[in-house]
């Protein structure tokens, strides 16, 4: 039970060590001990994962409790740990990840006089996603949720003097919010329904919460939910919608992905770390756990389908224009969470979390190459002033093909000869086309037009960076060099995650292994065989990933090598287009319509007309006002002069006299 408790404290061992006595032990002693404590637990994670996952490993879920935390009324929860596949699945991806980021940190941050507050910060997340990934309830759960939201605001505004940092900050964290309320009222809902928020009790009644087969549903109206009176089939869709809303905001899907973009405004590794294979993926992981739920619920897992197509053919079309080169690689996430959400839509569990397996090394590789070749032009990220990289930093090069390779899914149809992208990403496109899901025909289409698209924002970002004559200074490209060995190693790593890490797992994430792999970490209703159904579909969806890929990189080679002048010829030819893709939809624009724009001015109007126009003129201002006046009229009878008060004794004795004389006849 040590081991558990181990990988999850470690790394915040790590953070208190280094955020406490950073400045005493130095910043060398602090990136040692925060790298050191993080190999140890990726050790212990794949230890956990050969065990638990791979290994012959009989009975329910490994239960750990760390203390009782909760009882209050009807809540009675602790602090435990939950370890089954699933959960060893995300401690291998959260903690192999975080600790080549730590690793590559230490070259990449190495001029940085903050070094011992960002290793503190980077360790502090890890242990939030390892939070999350391990609870036990909805509660503890929420904590992870909510300490990973905490250390993503502080990662993402390191550089807290930049204006811009800021605002990325700020906004990741308000966006976060909105999913988040949703989170809560769902966890408020599940408690409503089942009456607990621990997972066994959450799981055990779900089976037997709904009416059996061909059993008349009934009408009973169990639950109120804002205003509407659901009965249980609908009230167990709205948690399921509300939960899905908390996804949302983390996983960065369709109408709530604005803050992902501009969340690259913190260092690379922070990118590699929150966008590549951990927070961004807390909303996959939830669905996934939560499946239990979400498998009684058709309807919202139809939403589910089409927020998740949606976003994957969006953020690929926002991809195809982008010129920061980390801009490229974050859309491209956002884009690819997409295809997890059609995976867990249309009820292919295991392939959604095979993705998010495949794509934390790929991803994670490109993001950390990105950031090598950003240090190798001495901080530029806008790829319009690189090219012609690849003779300079060879290693690099390669390692980025690789990991564009595995992005696009290159492999041989048919054969399991390919990169990580090409099994994970063709499971879902199969499985998705397999599906008996009302949107399977629409969600197959835009994951392959988003396949296409894929291919080419990857291939065009290769070209533009590291081919043709370079676009940079004479300055800059007389300074450009090779990351330090620091930096490579992880990125090795990586590559071979991007290489093998799909061929490796395919039968067990979701194949003939499904079962003995799984142990019930995931759940399916006896009538999803989806697992089956996906490998008979025609060769003509085998083949249409594949061609997508090819049809992308020709496009690619012939607009950025072939004929360099057509890019610029198409955008002055569709300009509308051009600058509506550029502008990502507009969306920041509309936002800041509906809701900034106007949160100001009902603030403005409140501060001016409530605070200003009745509070301080009725309320406290206005009282002194007031008292300071009455005093200032008091004042001026003290003039100091003697007459003046003989004046006014001679007018108060004549008063008194009047009063004398004439008051009894009043």
């Amino acid at each position: 039970m040590f081991l558990y408790k181990a990988i999850v404290f470690l790394p915040l061992i790590g953070a208190l060590i280094a955020g406490l006595l950073g400045r005493q032990i130095g910043a060398k002693a602090s990136e040692y001990i925060t790298s050191g404590l993080m190999i140890v637990a990726a050790v212990l994670s794949w230890y956990v994962f050969i065990t638990v996952g791979i290994g012959h490993f009989e009975g329910g879920p490994i239960k750990v409790e760390v203390l009782r935390w909760i009882q209050s009324g009807g809540i009675d929860v602790s602090w435990s740990l939950r370890i089954d596949t699933l959960t060893a699945v995300m401690l291998i991806v959260v903690n192999t990840v975080s600790t080549l980021v730590h690793v590559y940190s230490v070259g990449y941050m190495h001029t940085d006089p903050h070094r011992p507050r960002f290793f503190a910060y980077l360790s502090l997340f890890t242990f939030a996603m390892l939070m999350l990934v391990t609870s036990d309830n909805l509660a503890q759960m929420f904590f992870g949720w909510e300490g990973v939201g905490l250390a993503s605001y502080l990662l993402i505004g390191f550089w807290y003097k930049k204006p811009s940092a800021n605002a990325a900050a700020m906004k990741a964290f308000i966006v976060n919010r909105v999913g988040d309320f949703g989170f809560v009222l769902g966890i408020a809902g599940v408690f409503v329904l089942f009456g607990a928020i621990n997972f066994d009790v959450i799981f055990a009644n779900a089976q037997s919460f709904l009416p059996a087969e061909g059993a008349e549903a009934g009408s009973e109206v169990i639950m109120n939910l804002f205003g509407m009176q659901l009965d249980k089939a609908h009230a167990l869709t709205g948690i399921c919608l509300l939960l899905f809303m908390g996804a949302m905001g983390k996983s960065a899907q369709f109408l709530l992905h604005t803050w992902l973009p501009d969340a690259m405004e913190g260092p690379t590794p922070v990118s590699a770390l929150i966008h590549a294979a951990t927070m961004v993926t807390a909303g996959v992981f939830l669905v996934a756990r939560m499946s239990p739920l979400f498998e009684l619920s058709p309807d919202a897992l139809v939403v589910v389908t089409l927020i998740g197509a949606i976003t994957a053919f969006f953020a690929a079309t926002v991809g195809l224009v982008q010129n920061d080169i980390k801009r490229v690689i974050a859309y491209s996430t956002c884009s690819q969470l997409g295809y997890m959400f059609v995976a867990l839509g249309v009820g292919a569990y295991g392939a959604a979390i095979f993705h998010l397996f495949t794509h934390a090394f790929f991803k994670a590789l490109l993001f950390l190459c990105a950031g090598s070749v950003i240090h190798a032009v001495d901080g530029e990220q806008d790829m319009r002033l690189m090219g012609g990289l690849g003779p300079h930093i060879k290693a690099t090069f390669w390692l980025m093909i690789i990991g564009t390779l595995a992005i696009t899914g290159a492999g041989i149809p048919f054969t399991p000869i390919g990169f990580a992208g090409f099994f994970s990403k063709d499971v879902i496109i199969e499985a998705t086309y397999a599906s008996h899901s009302p949107l399977a025909g629409f969600a197959f289409w835009m994951l392959v037009i988003a396949a296409l698209f894929t291919s080419f924002y990857s291939w065009r970002l290769i070209f533009m960076t590291f081919f043709g004559q370079p676009r940079a200074s004479h300055e800059v490209m007389h300074h450009v060099h090779e990351s330090p060995q620091v930096m490579l190693v992880p990125l090795y790593i990586l590559a071979l995650g991007a290489v093998f890490a799909g061929g490796a797992f395919e039968g067990r994430f979701y194949g003939e292994e499904y079962a003995e792999f799984w142990k019930g970490a995931l759940f399916t209703l006896p009538h999803n065989e989806l697992v089956e159904e996906f490998h008979h579909v025609p060769a003509w969806v085998g083949l249409s990933p594949f061609v997508a890929m090819v049809v992308g990189f020709v496009i690619a080679w012939y607009m950025y090598i072939r004929s360099p002048s057509t890019p610029r010829v198409l955008a002055k030819q569709h300009r509308v287009l051009y600058h509506f893709l550029l502008n990502k939809w507009y969306f920041d624009e509309l936002y800041d319509f509906l809701f900034v724009r106007s949160a100001k001015a009902l603030g403005r109007f409140l501060w001016q007309k409530g605070d200003i126009g009745v509070i301080d003129t009725y309320g406290p201002n206005g009282v002194a006002a007031r008292v300071v006046d009455v005093t200032n009229r008091v004042v001026r009878l003290q003039t100091g002069y003697l007459y003046h008060y003989a004046f006014a004794m001679l007018l108060g004795i004549a008063a008194l006299v009047t009063w004398m004389m004439f008051g009894s006849s009043f």
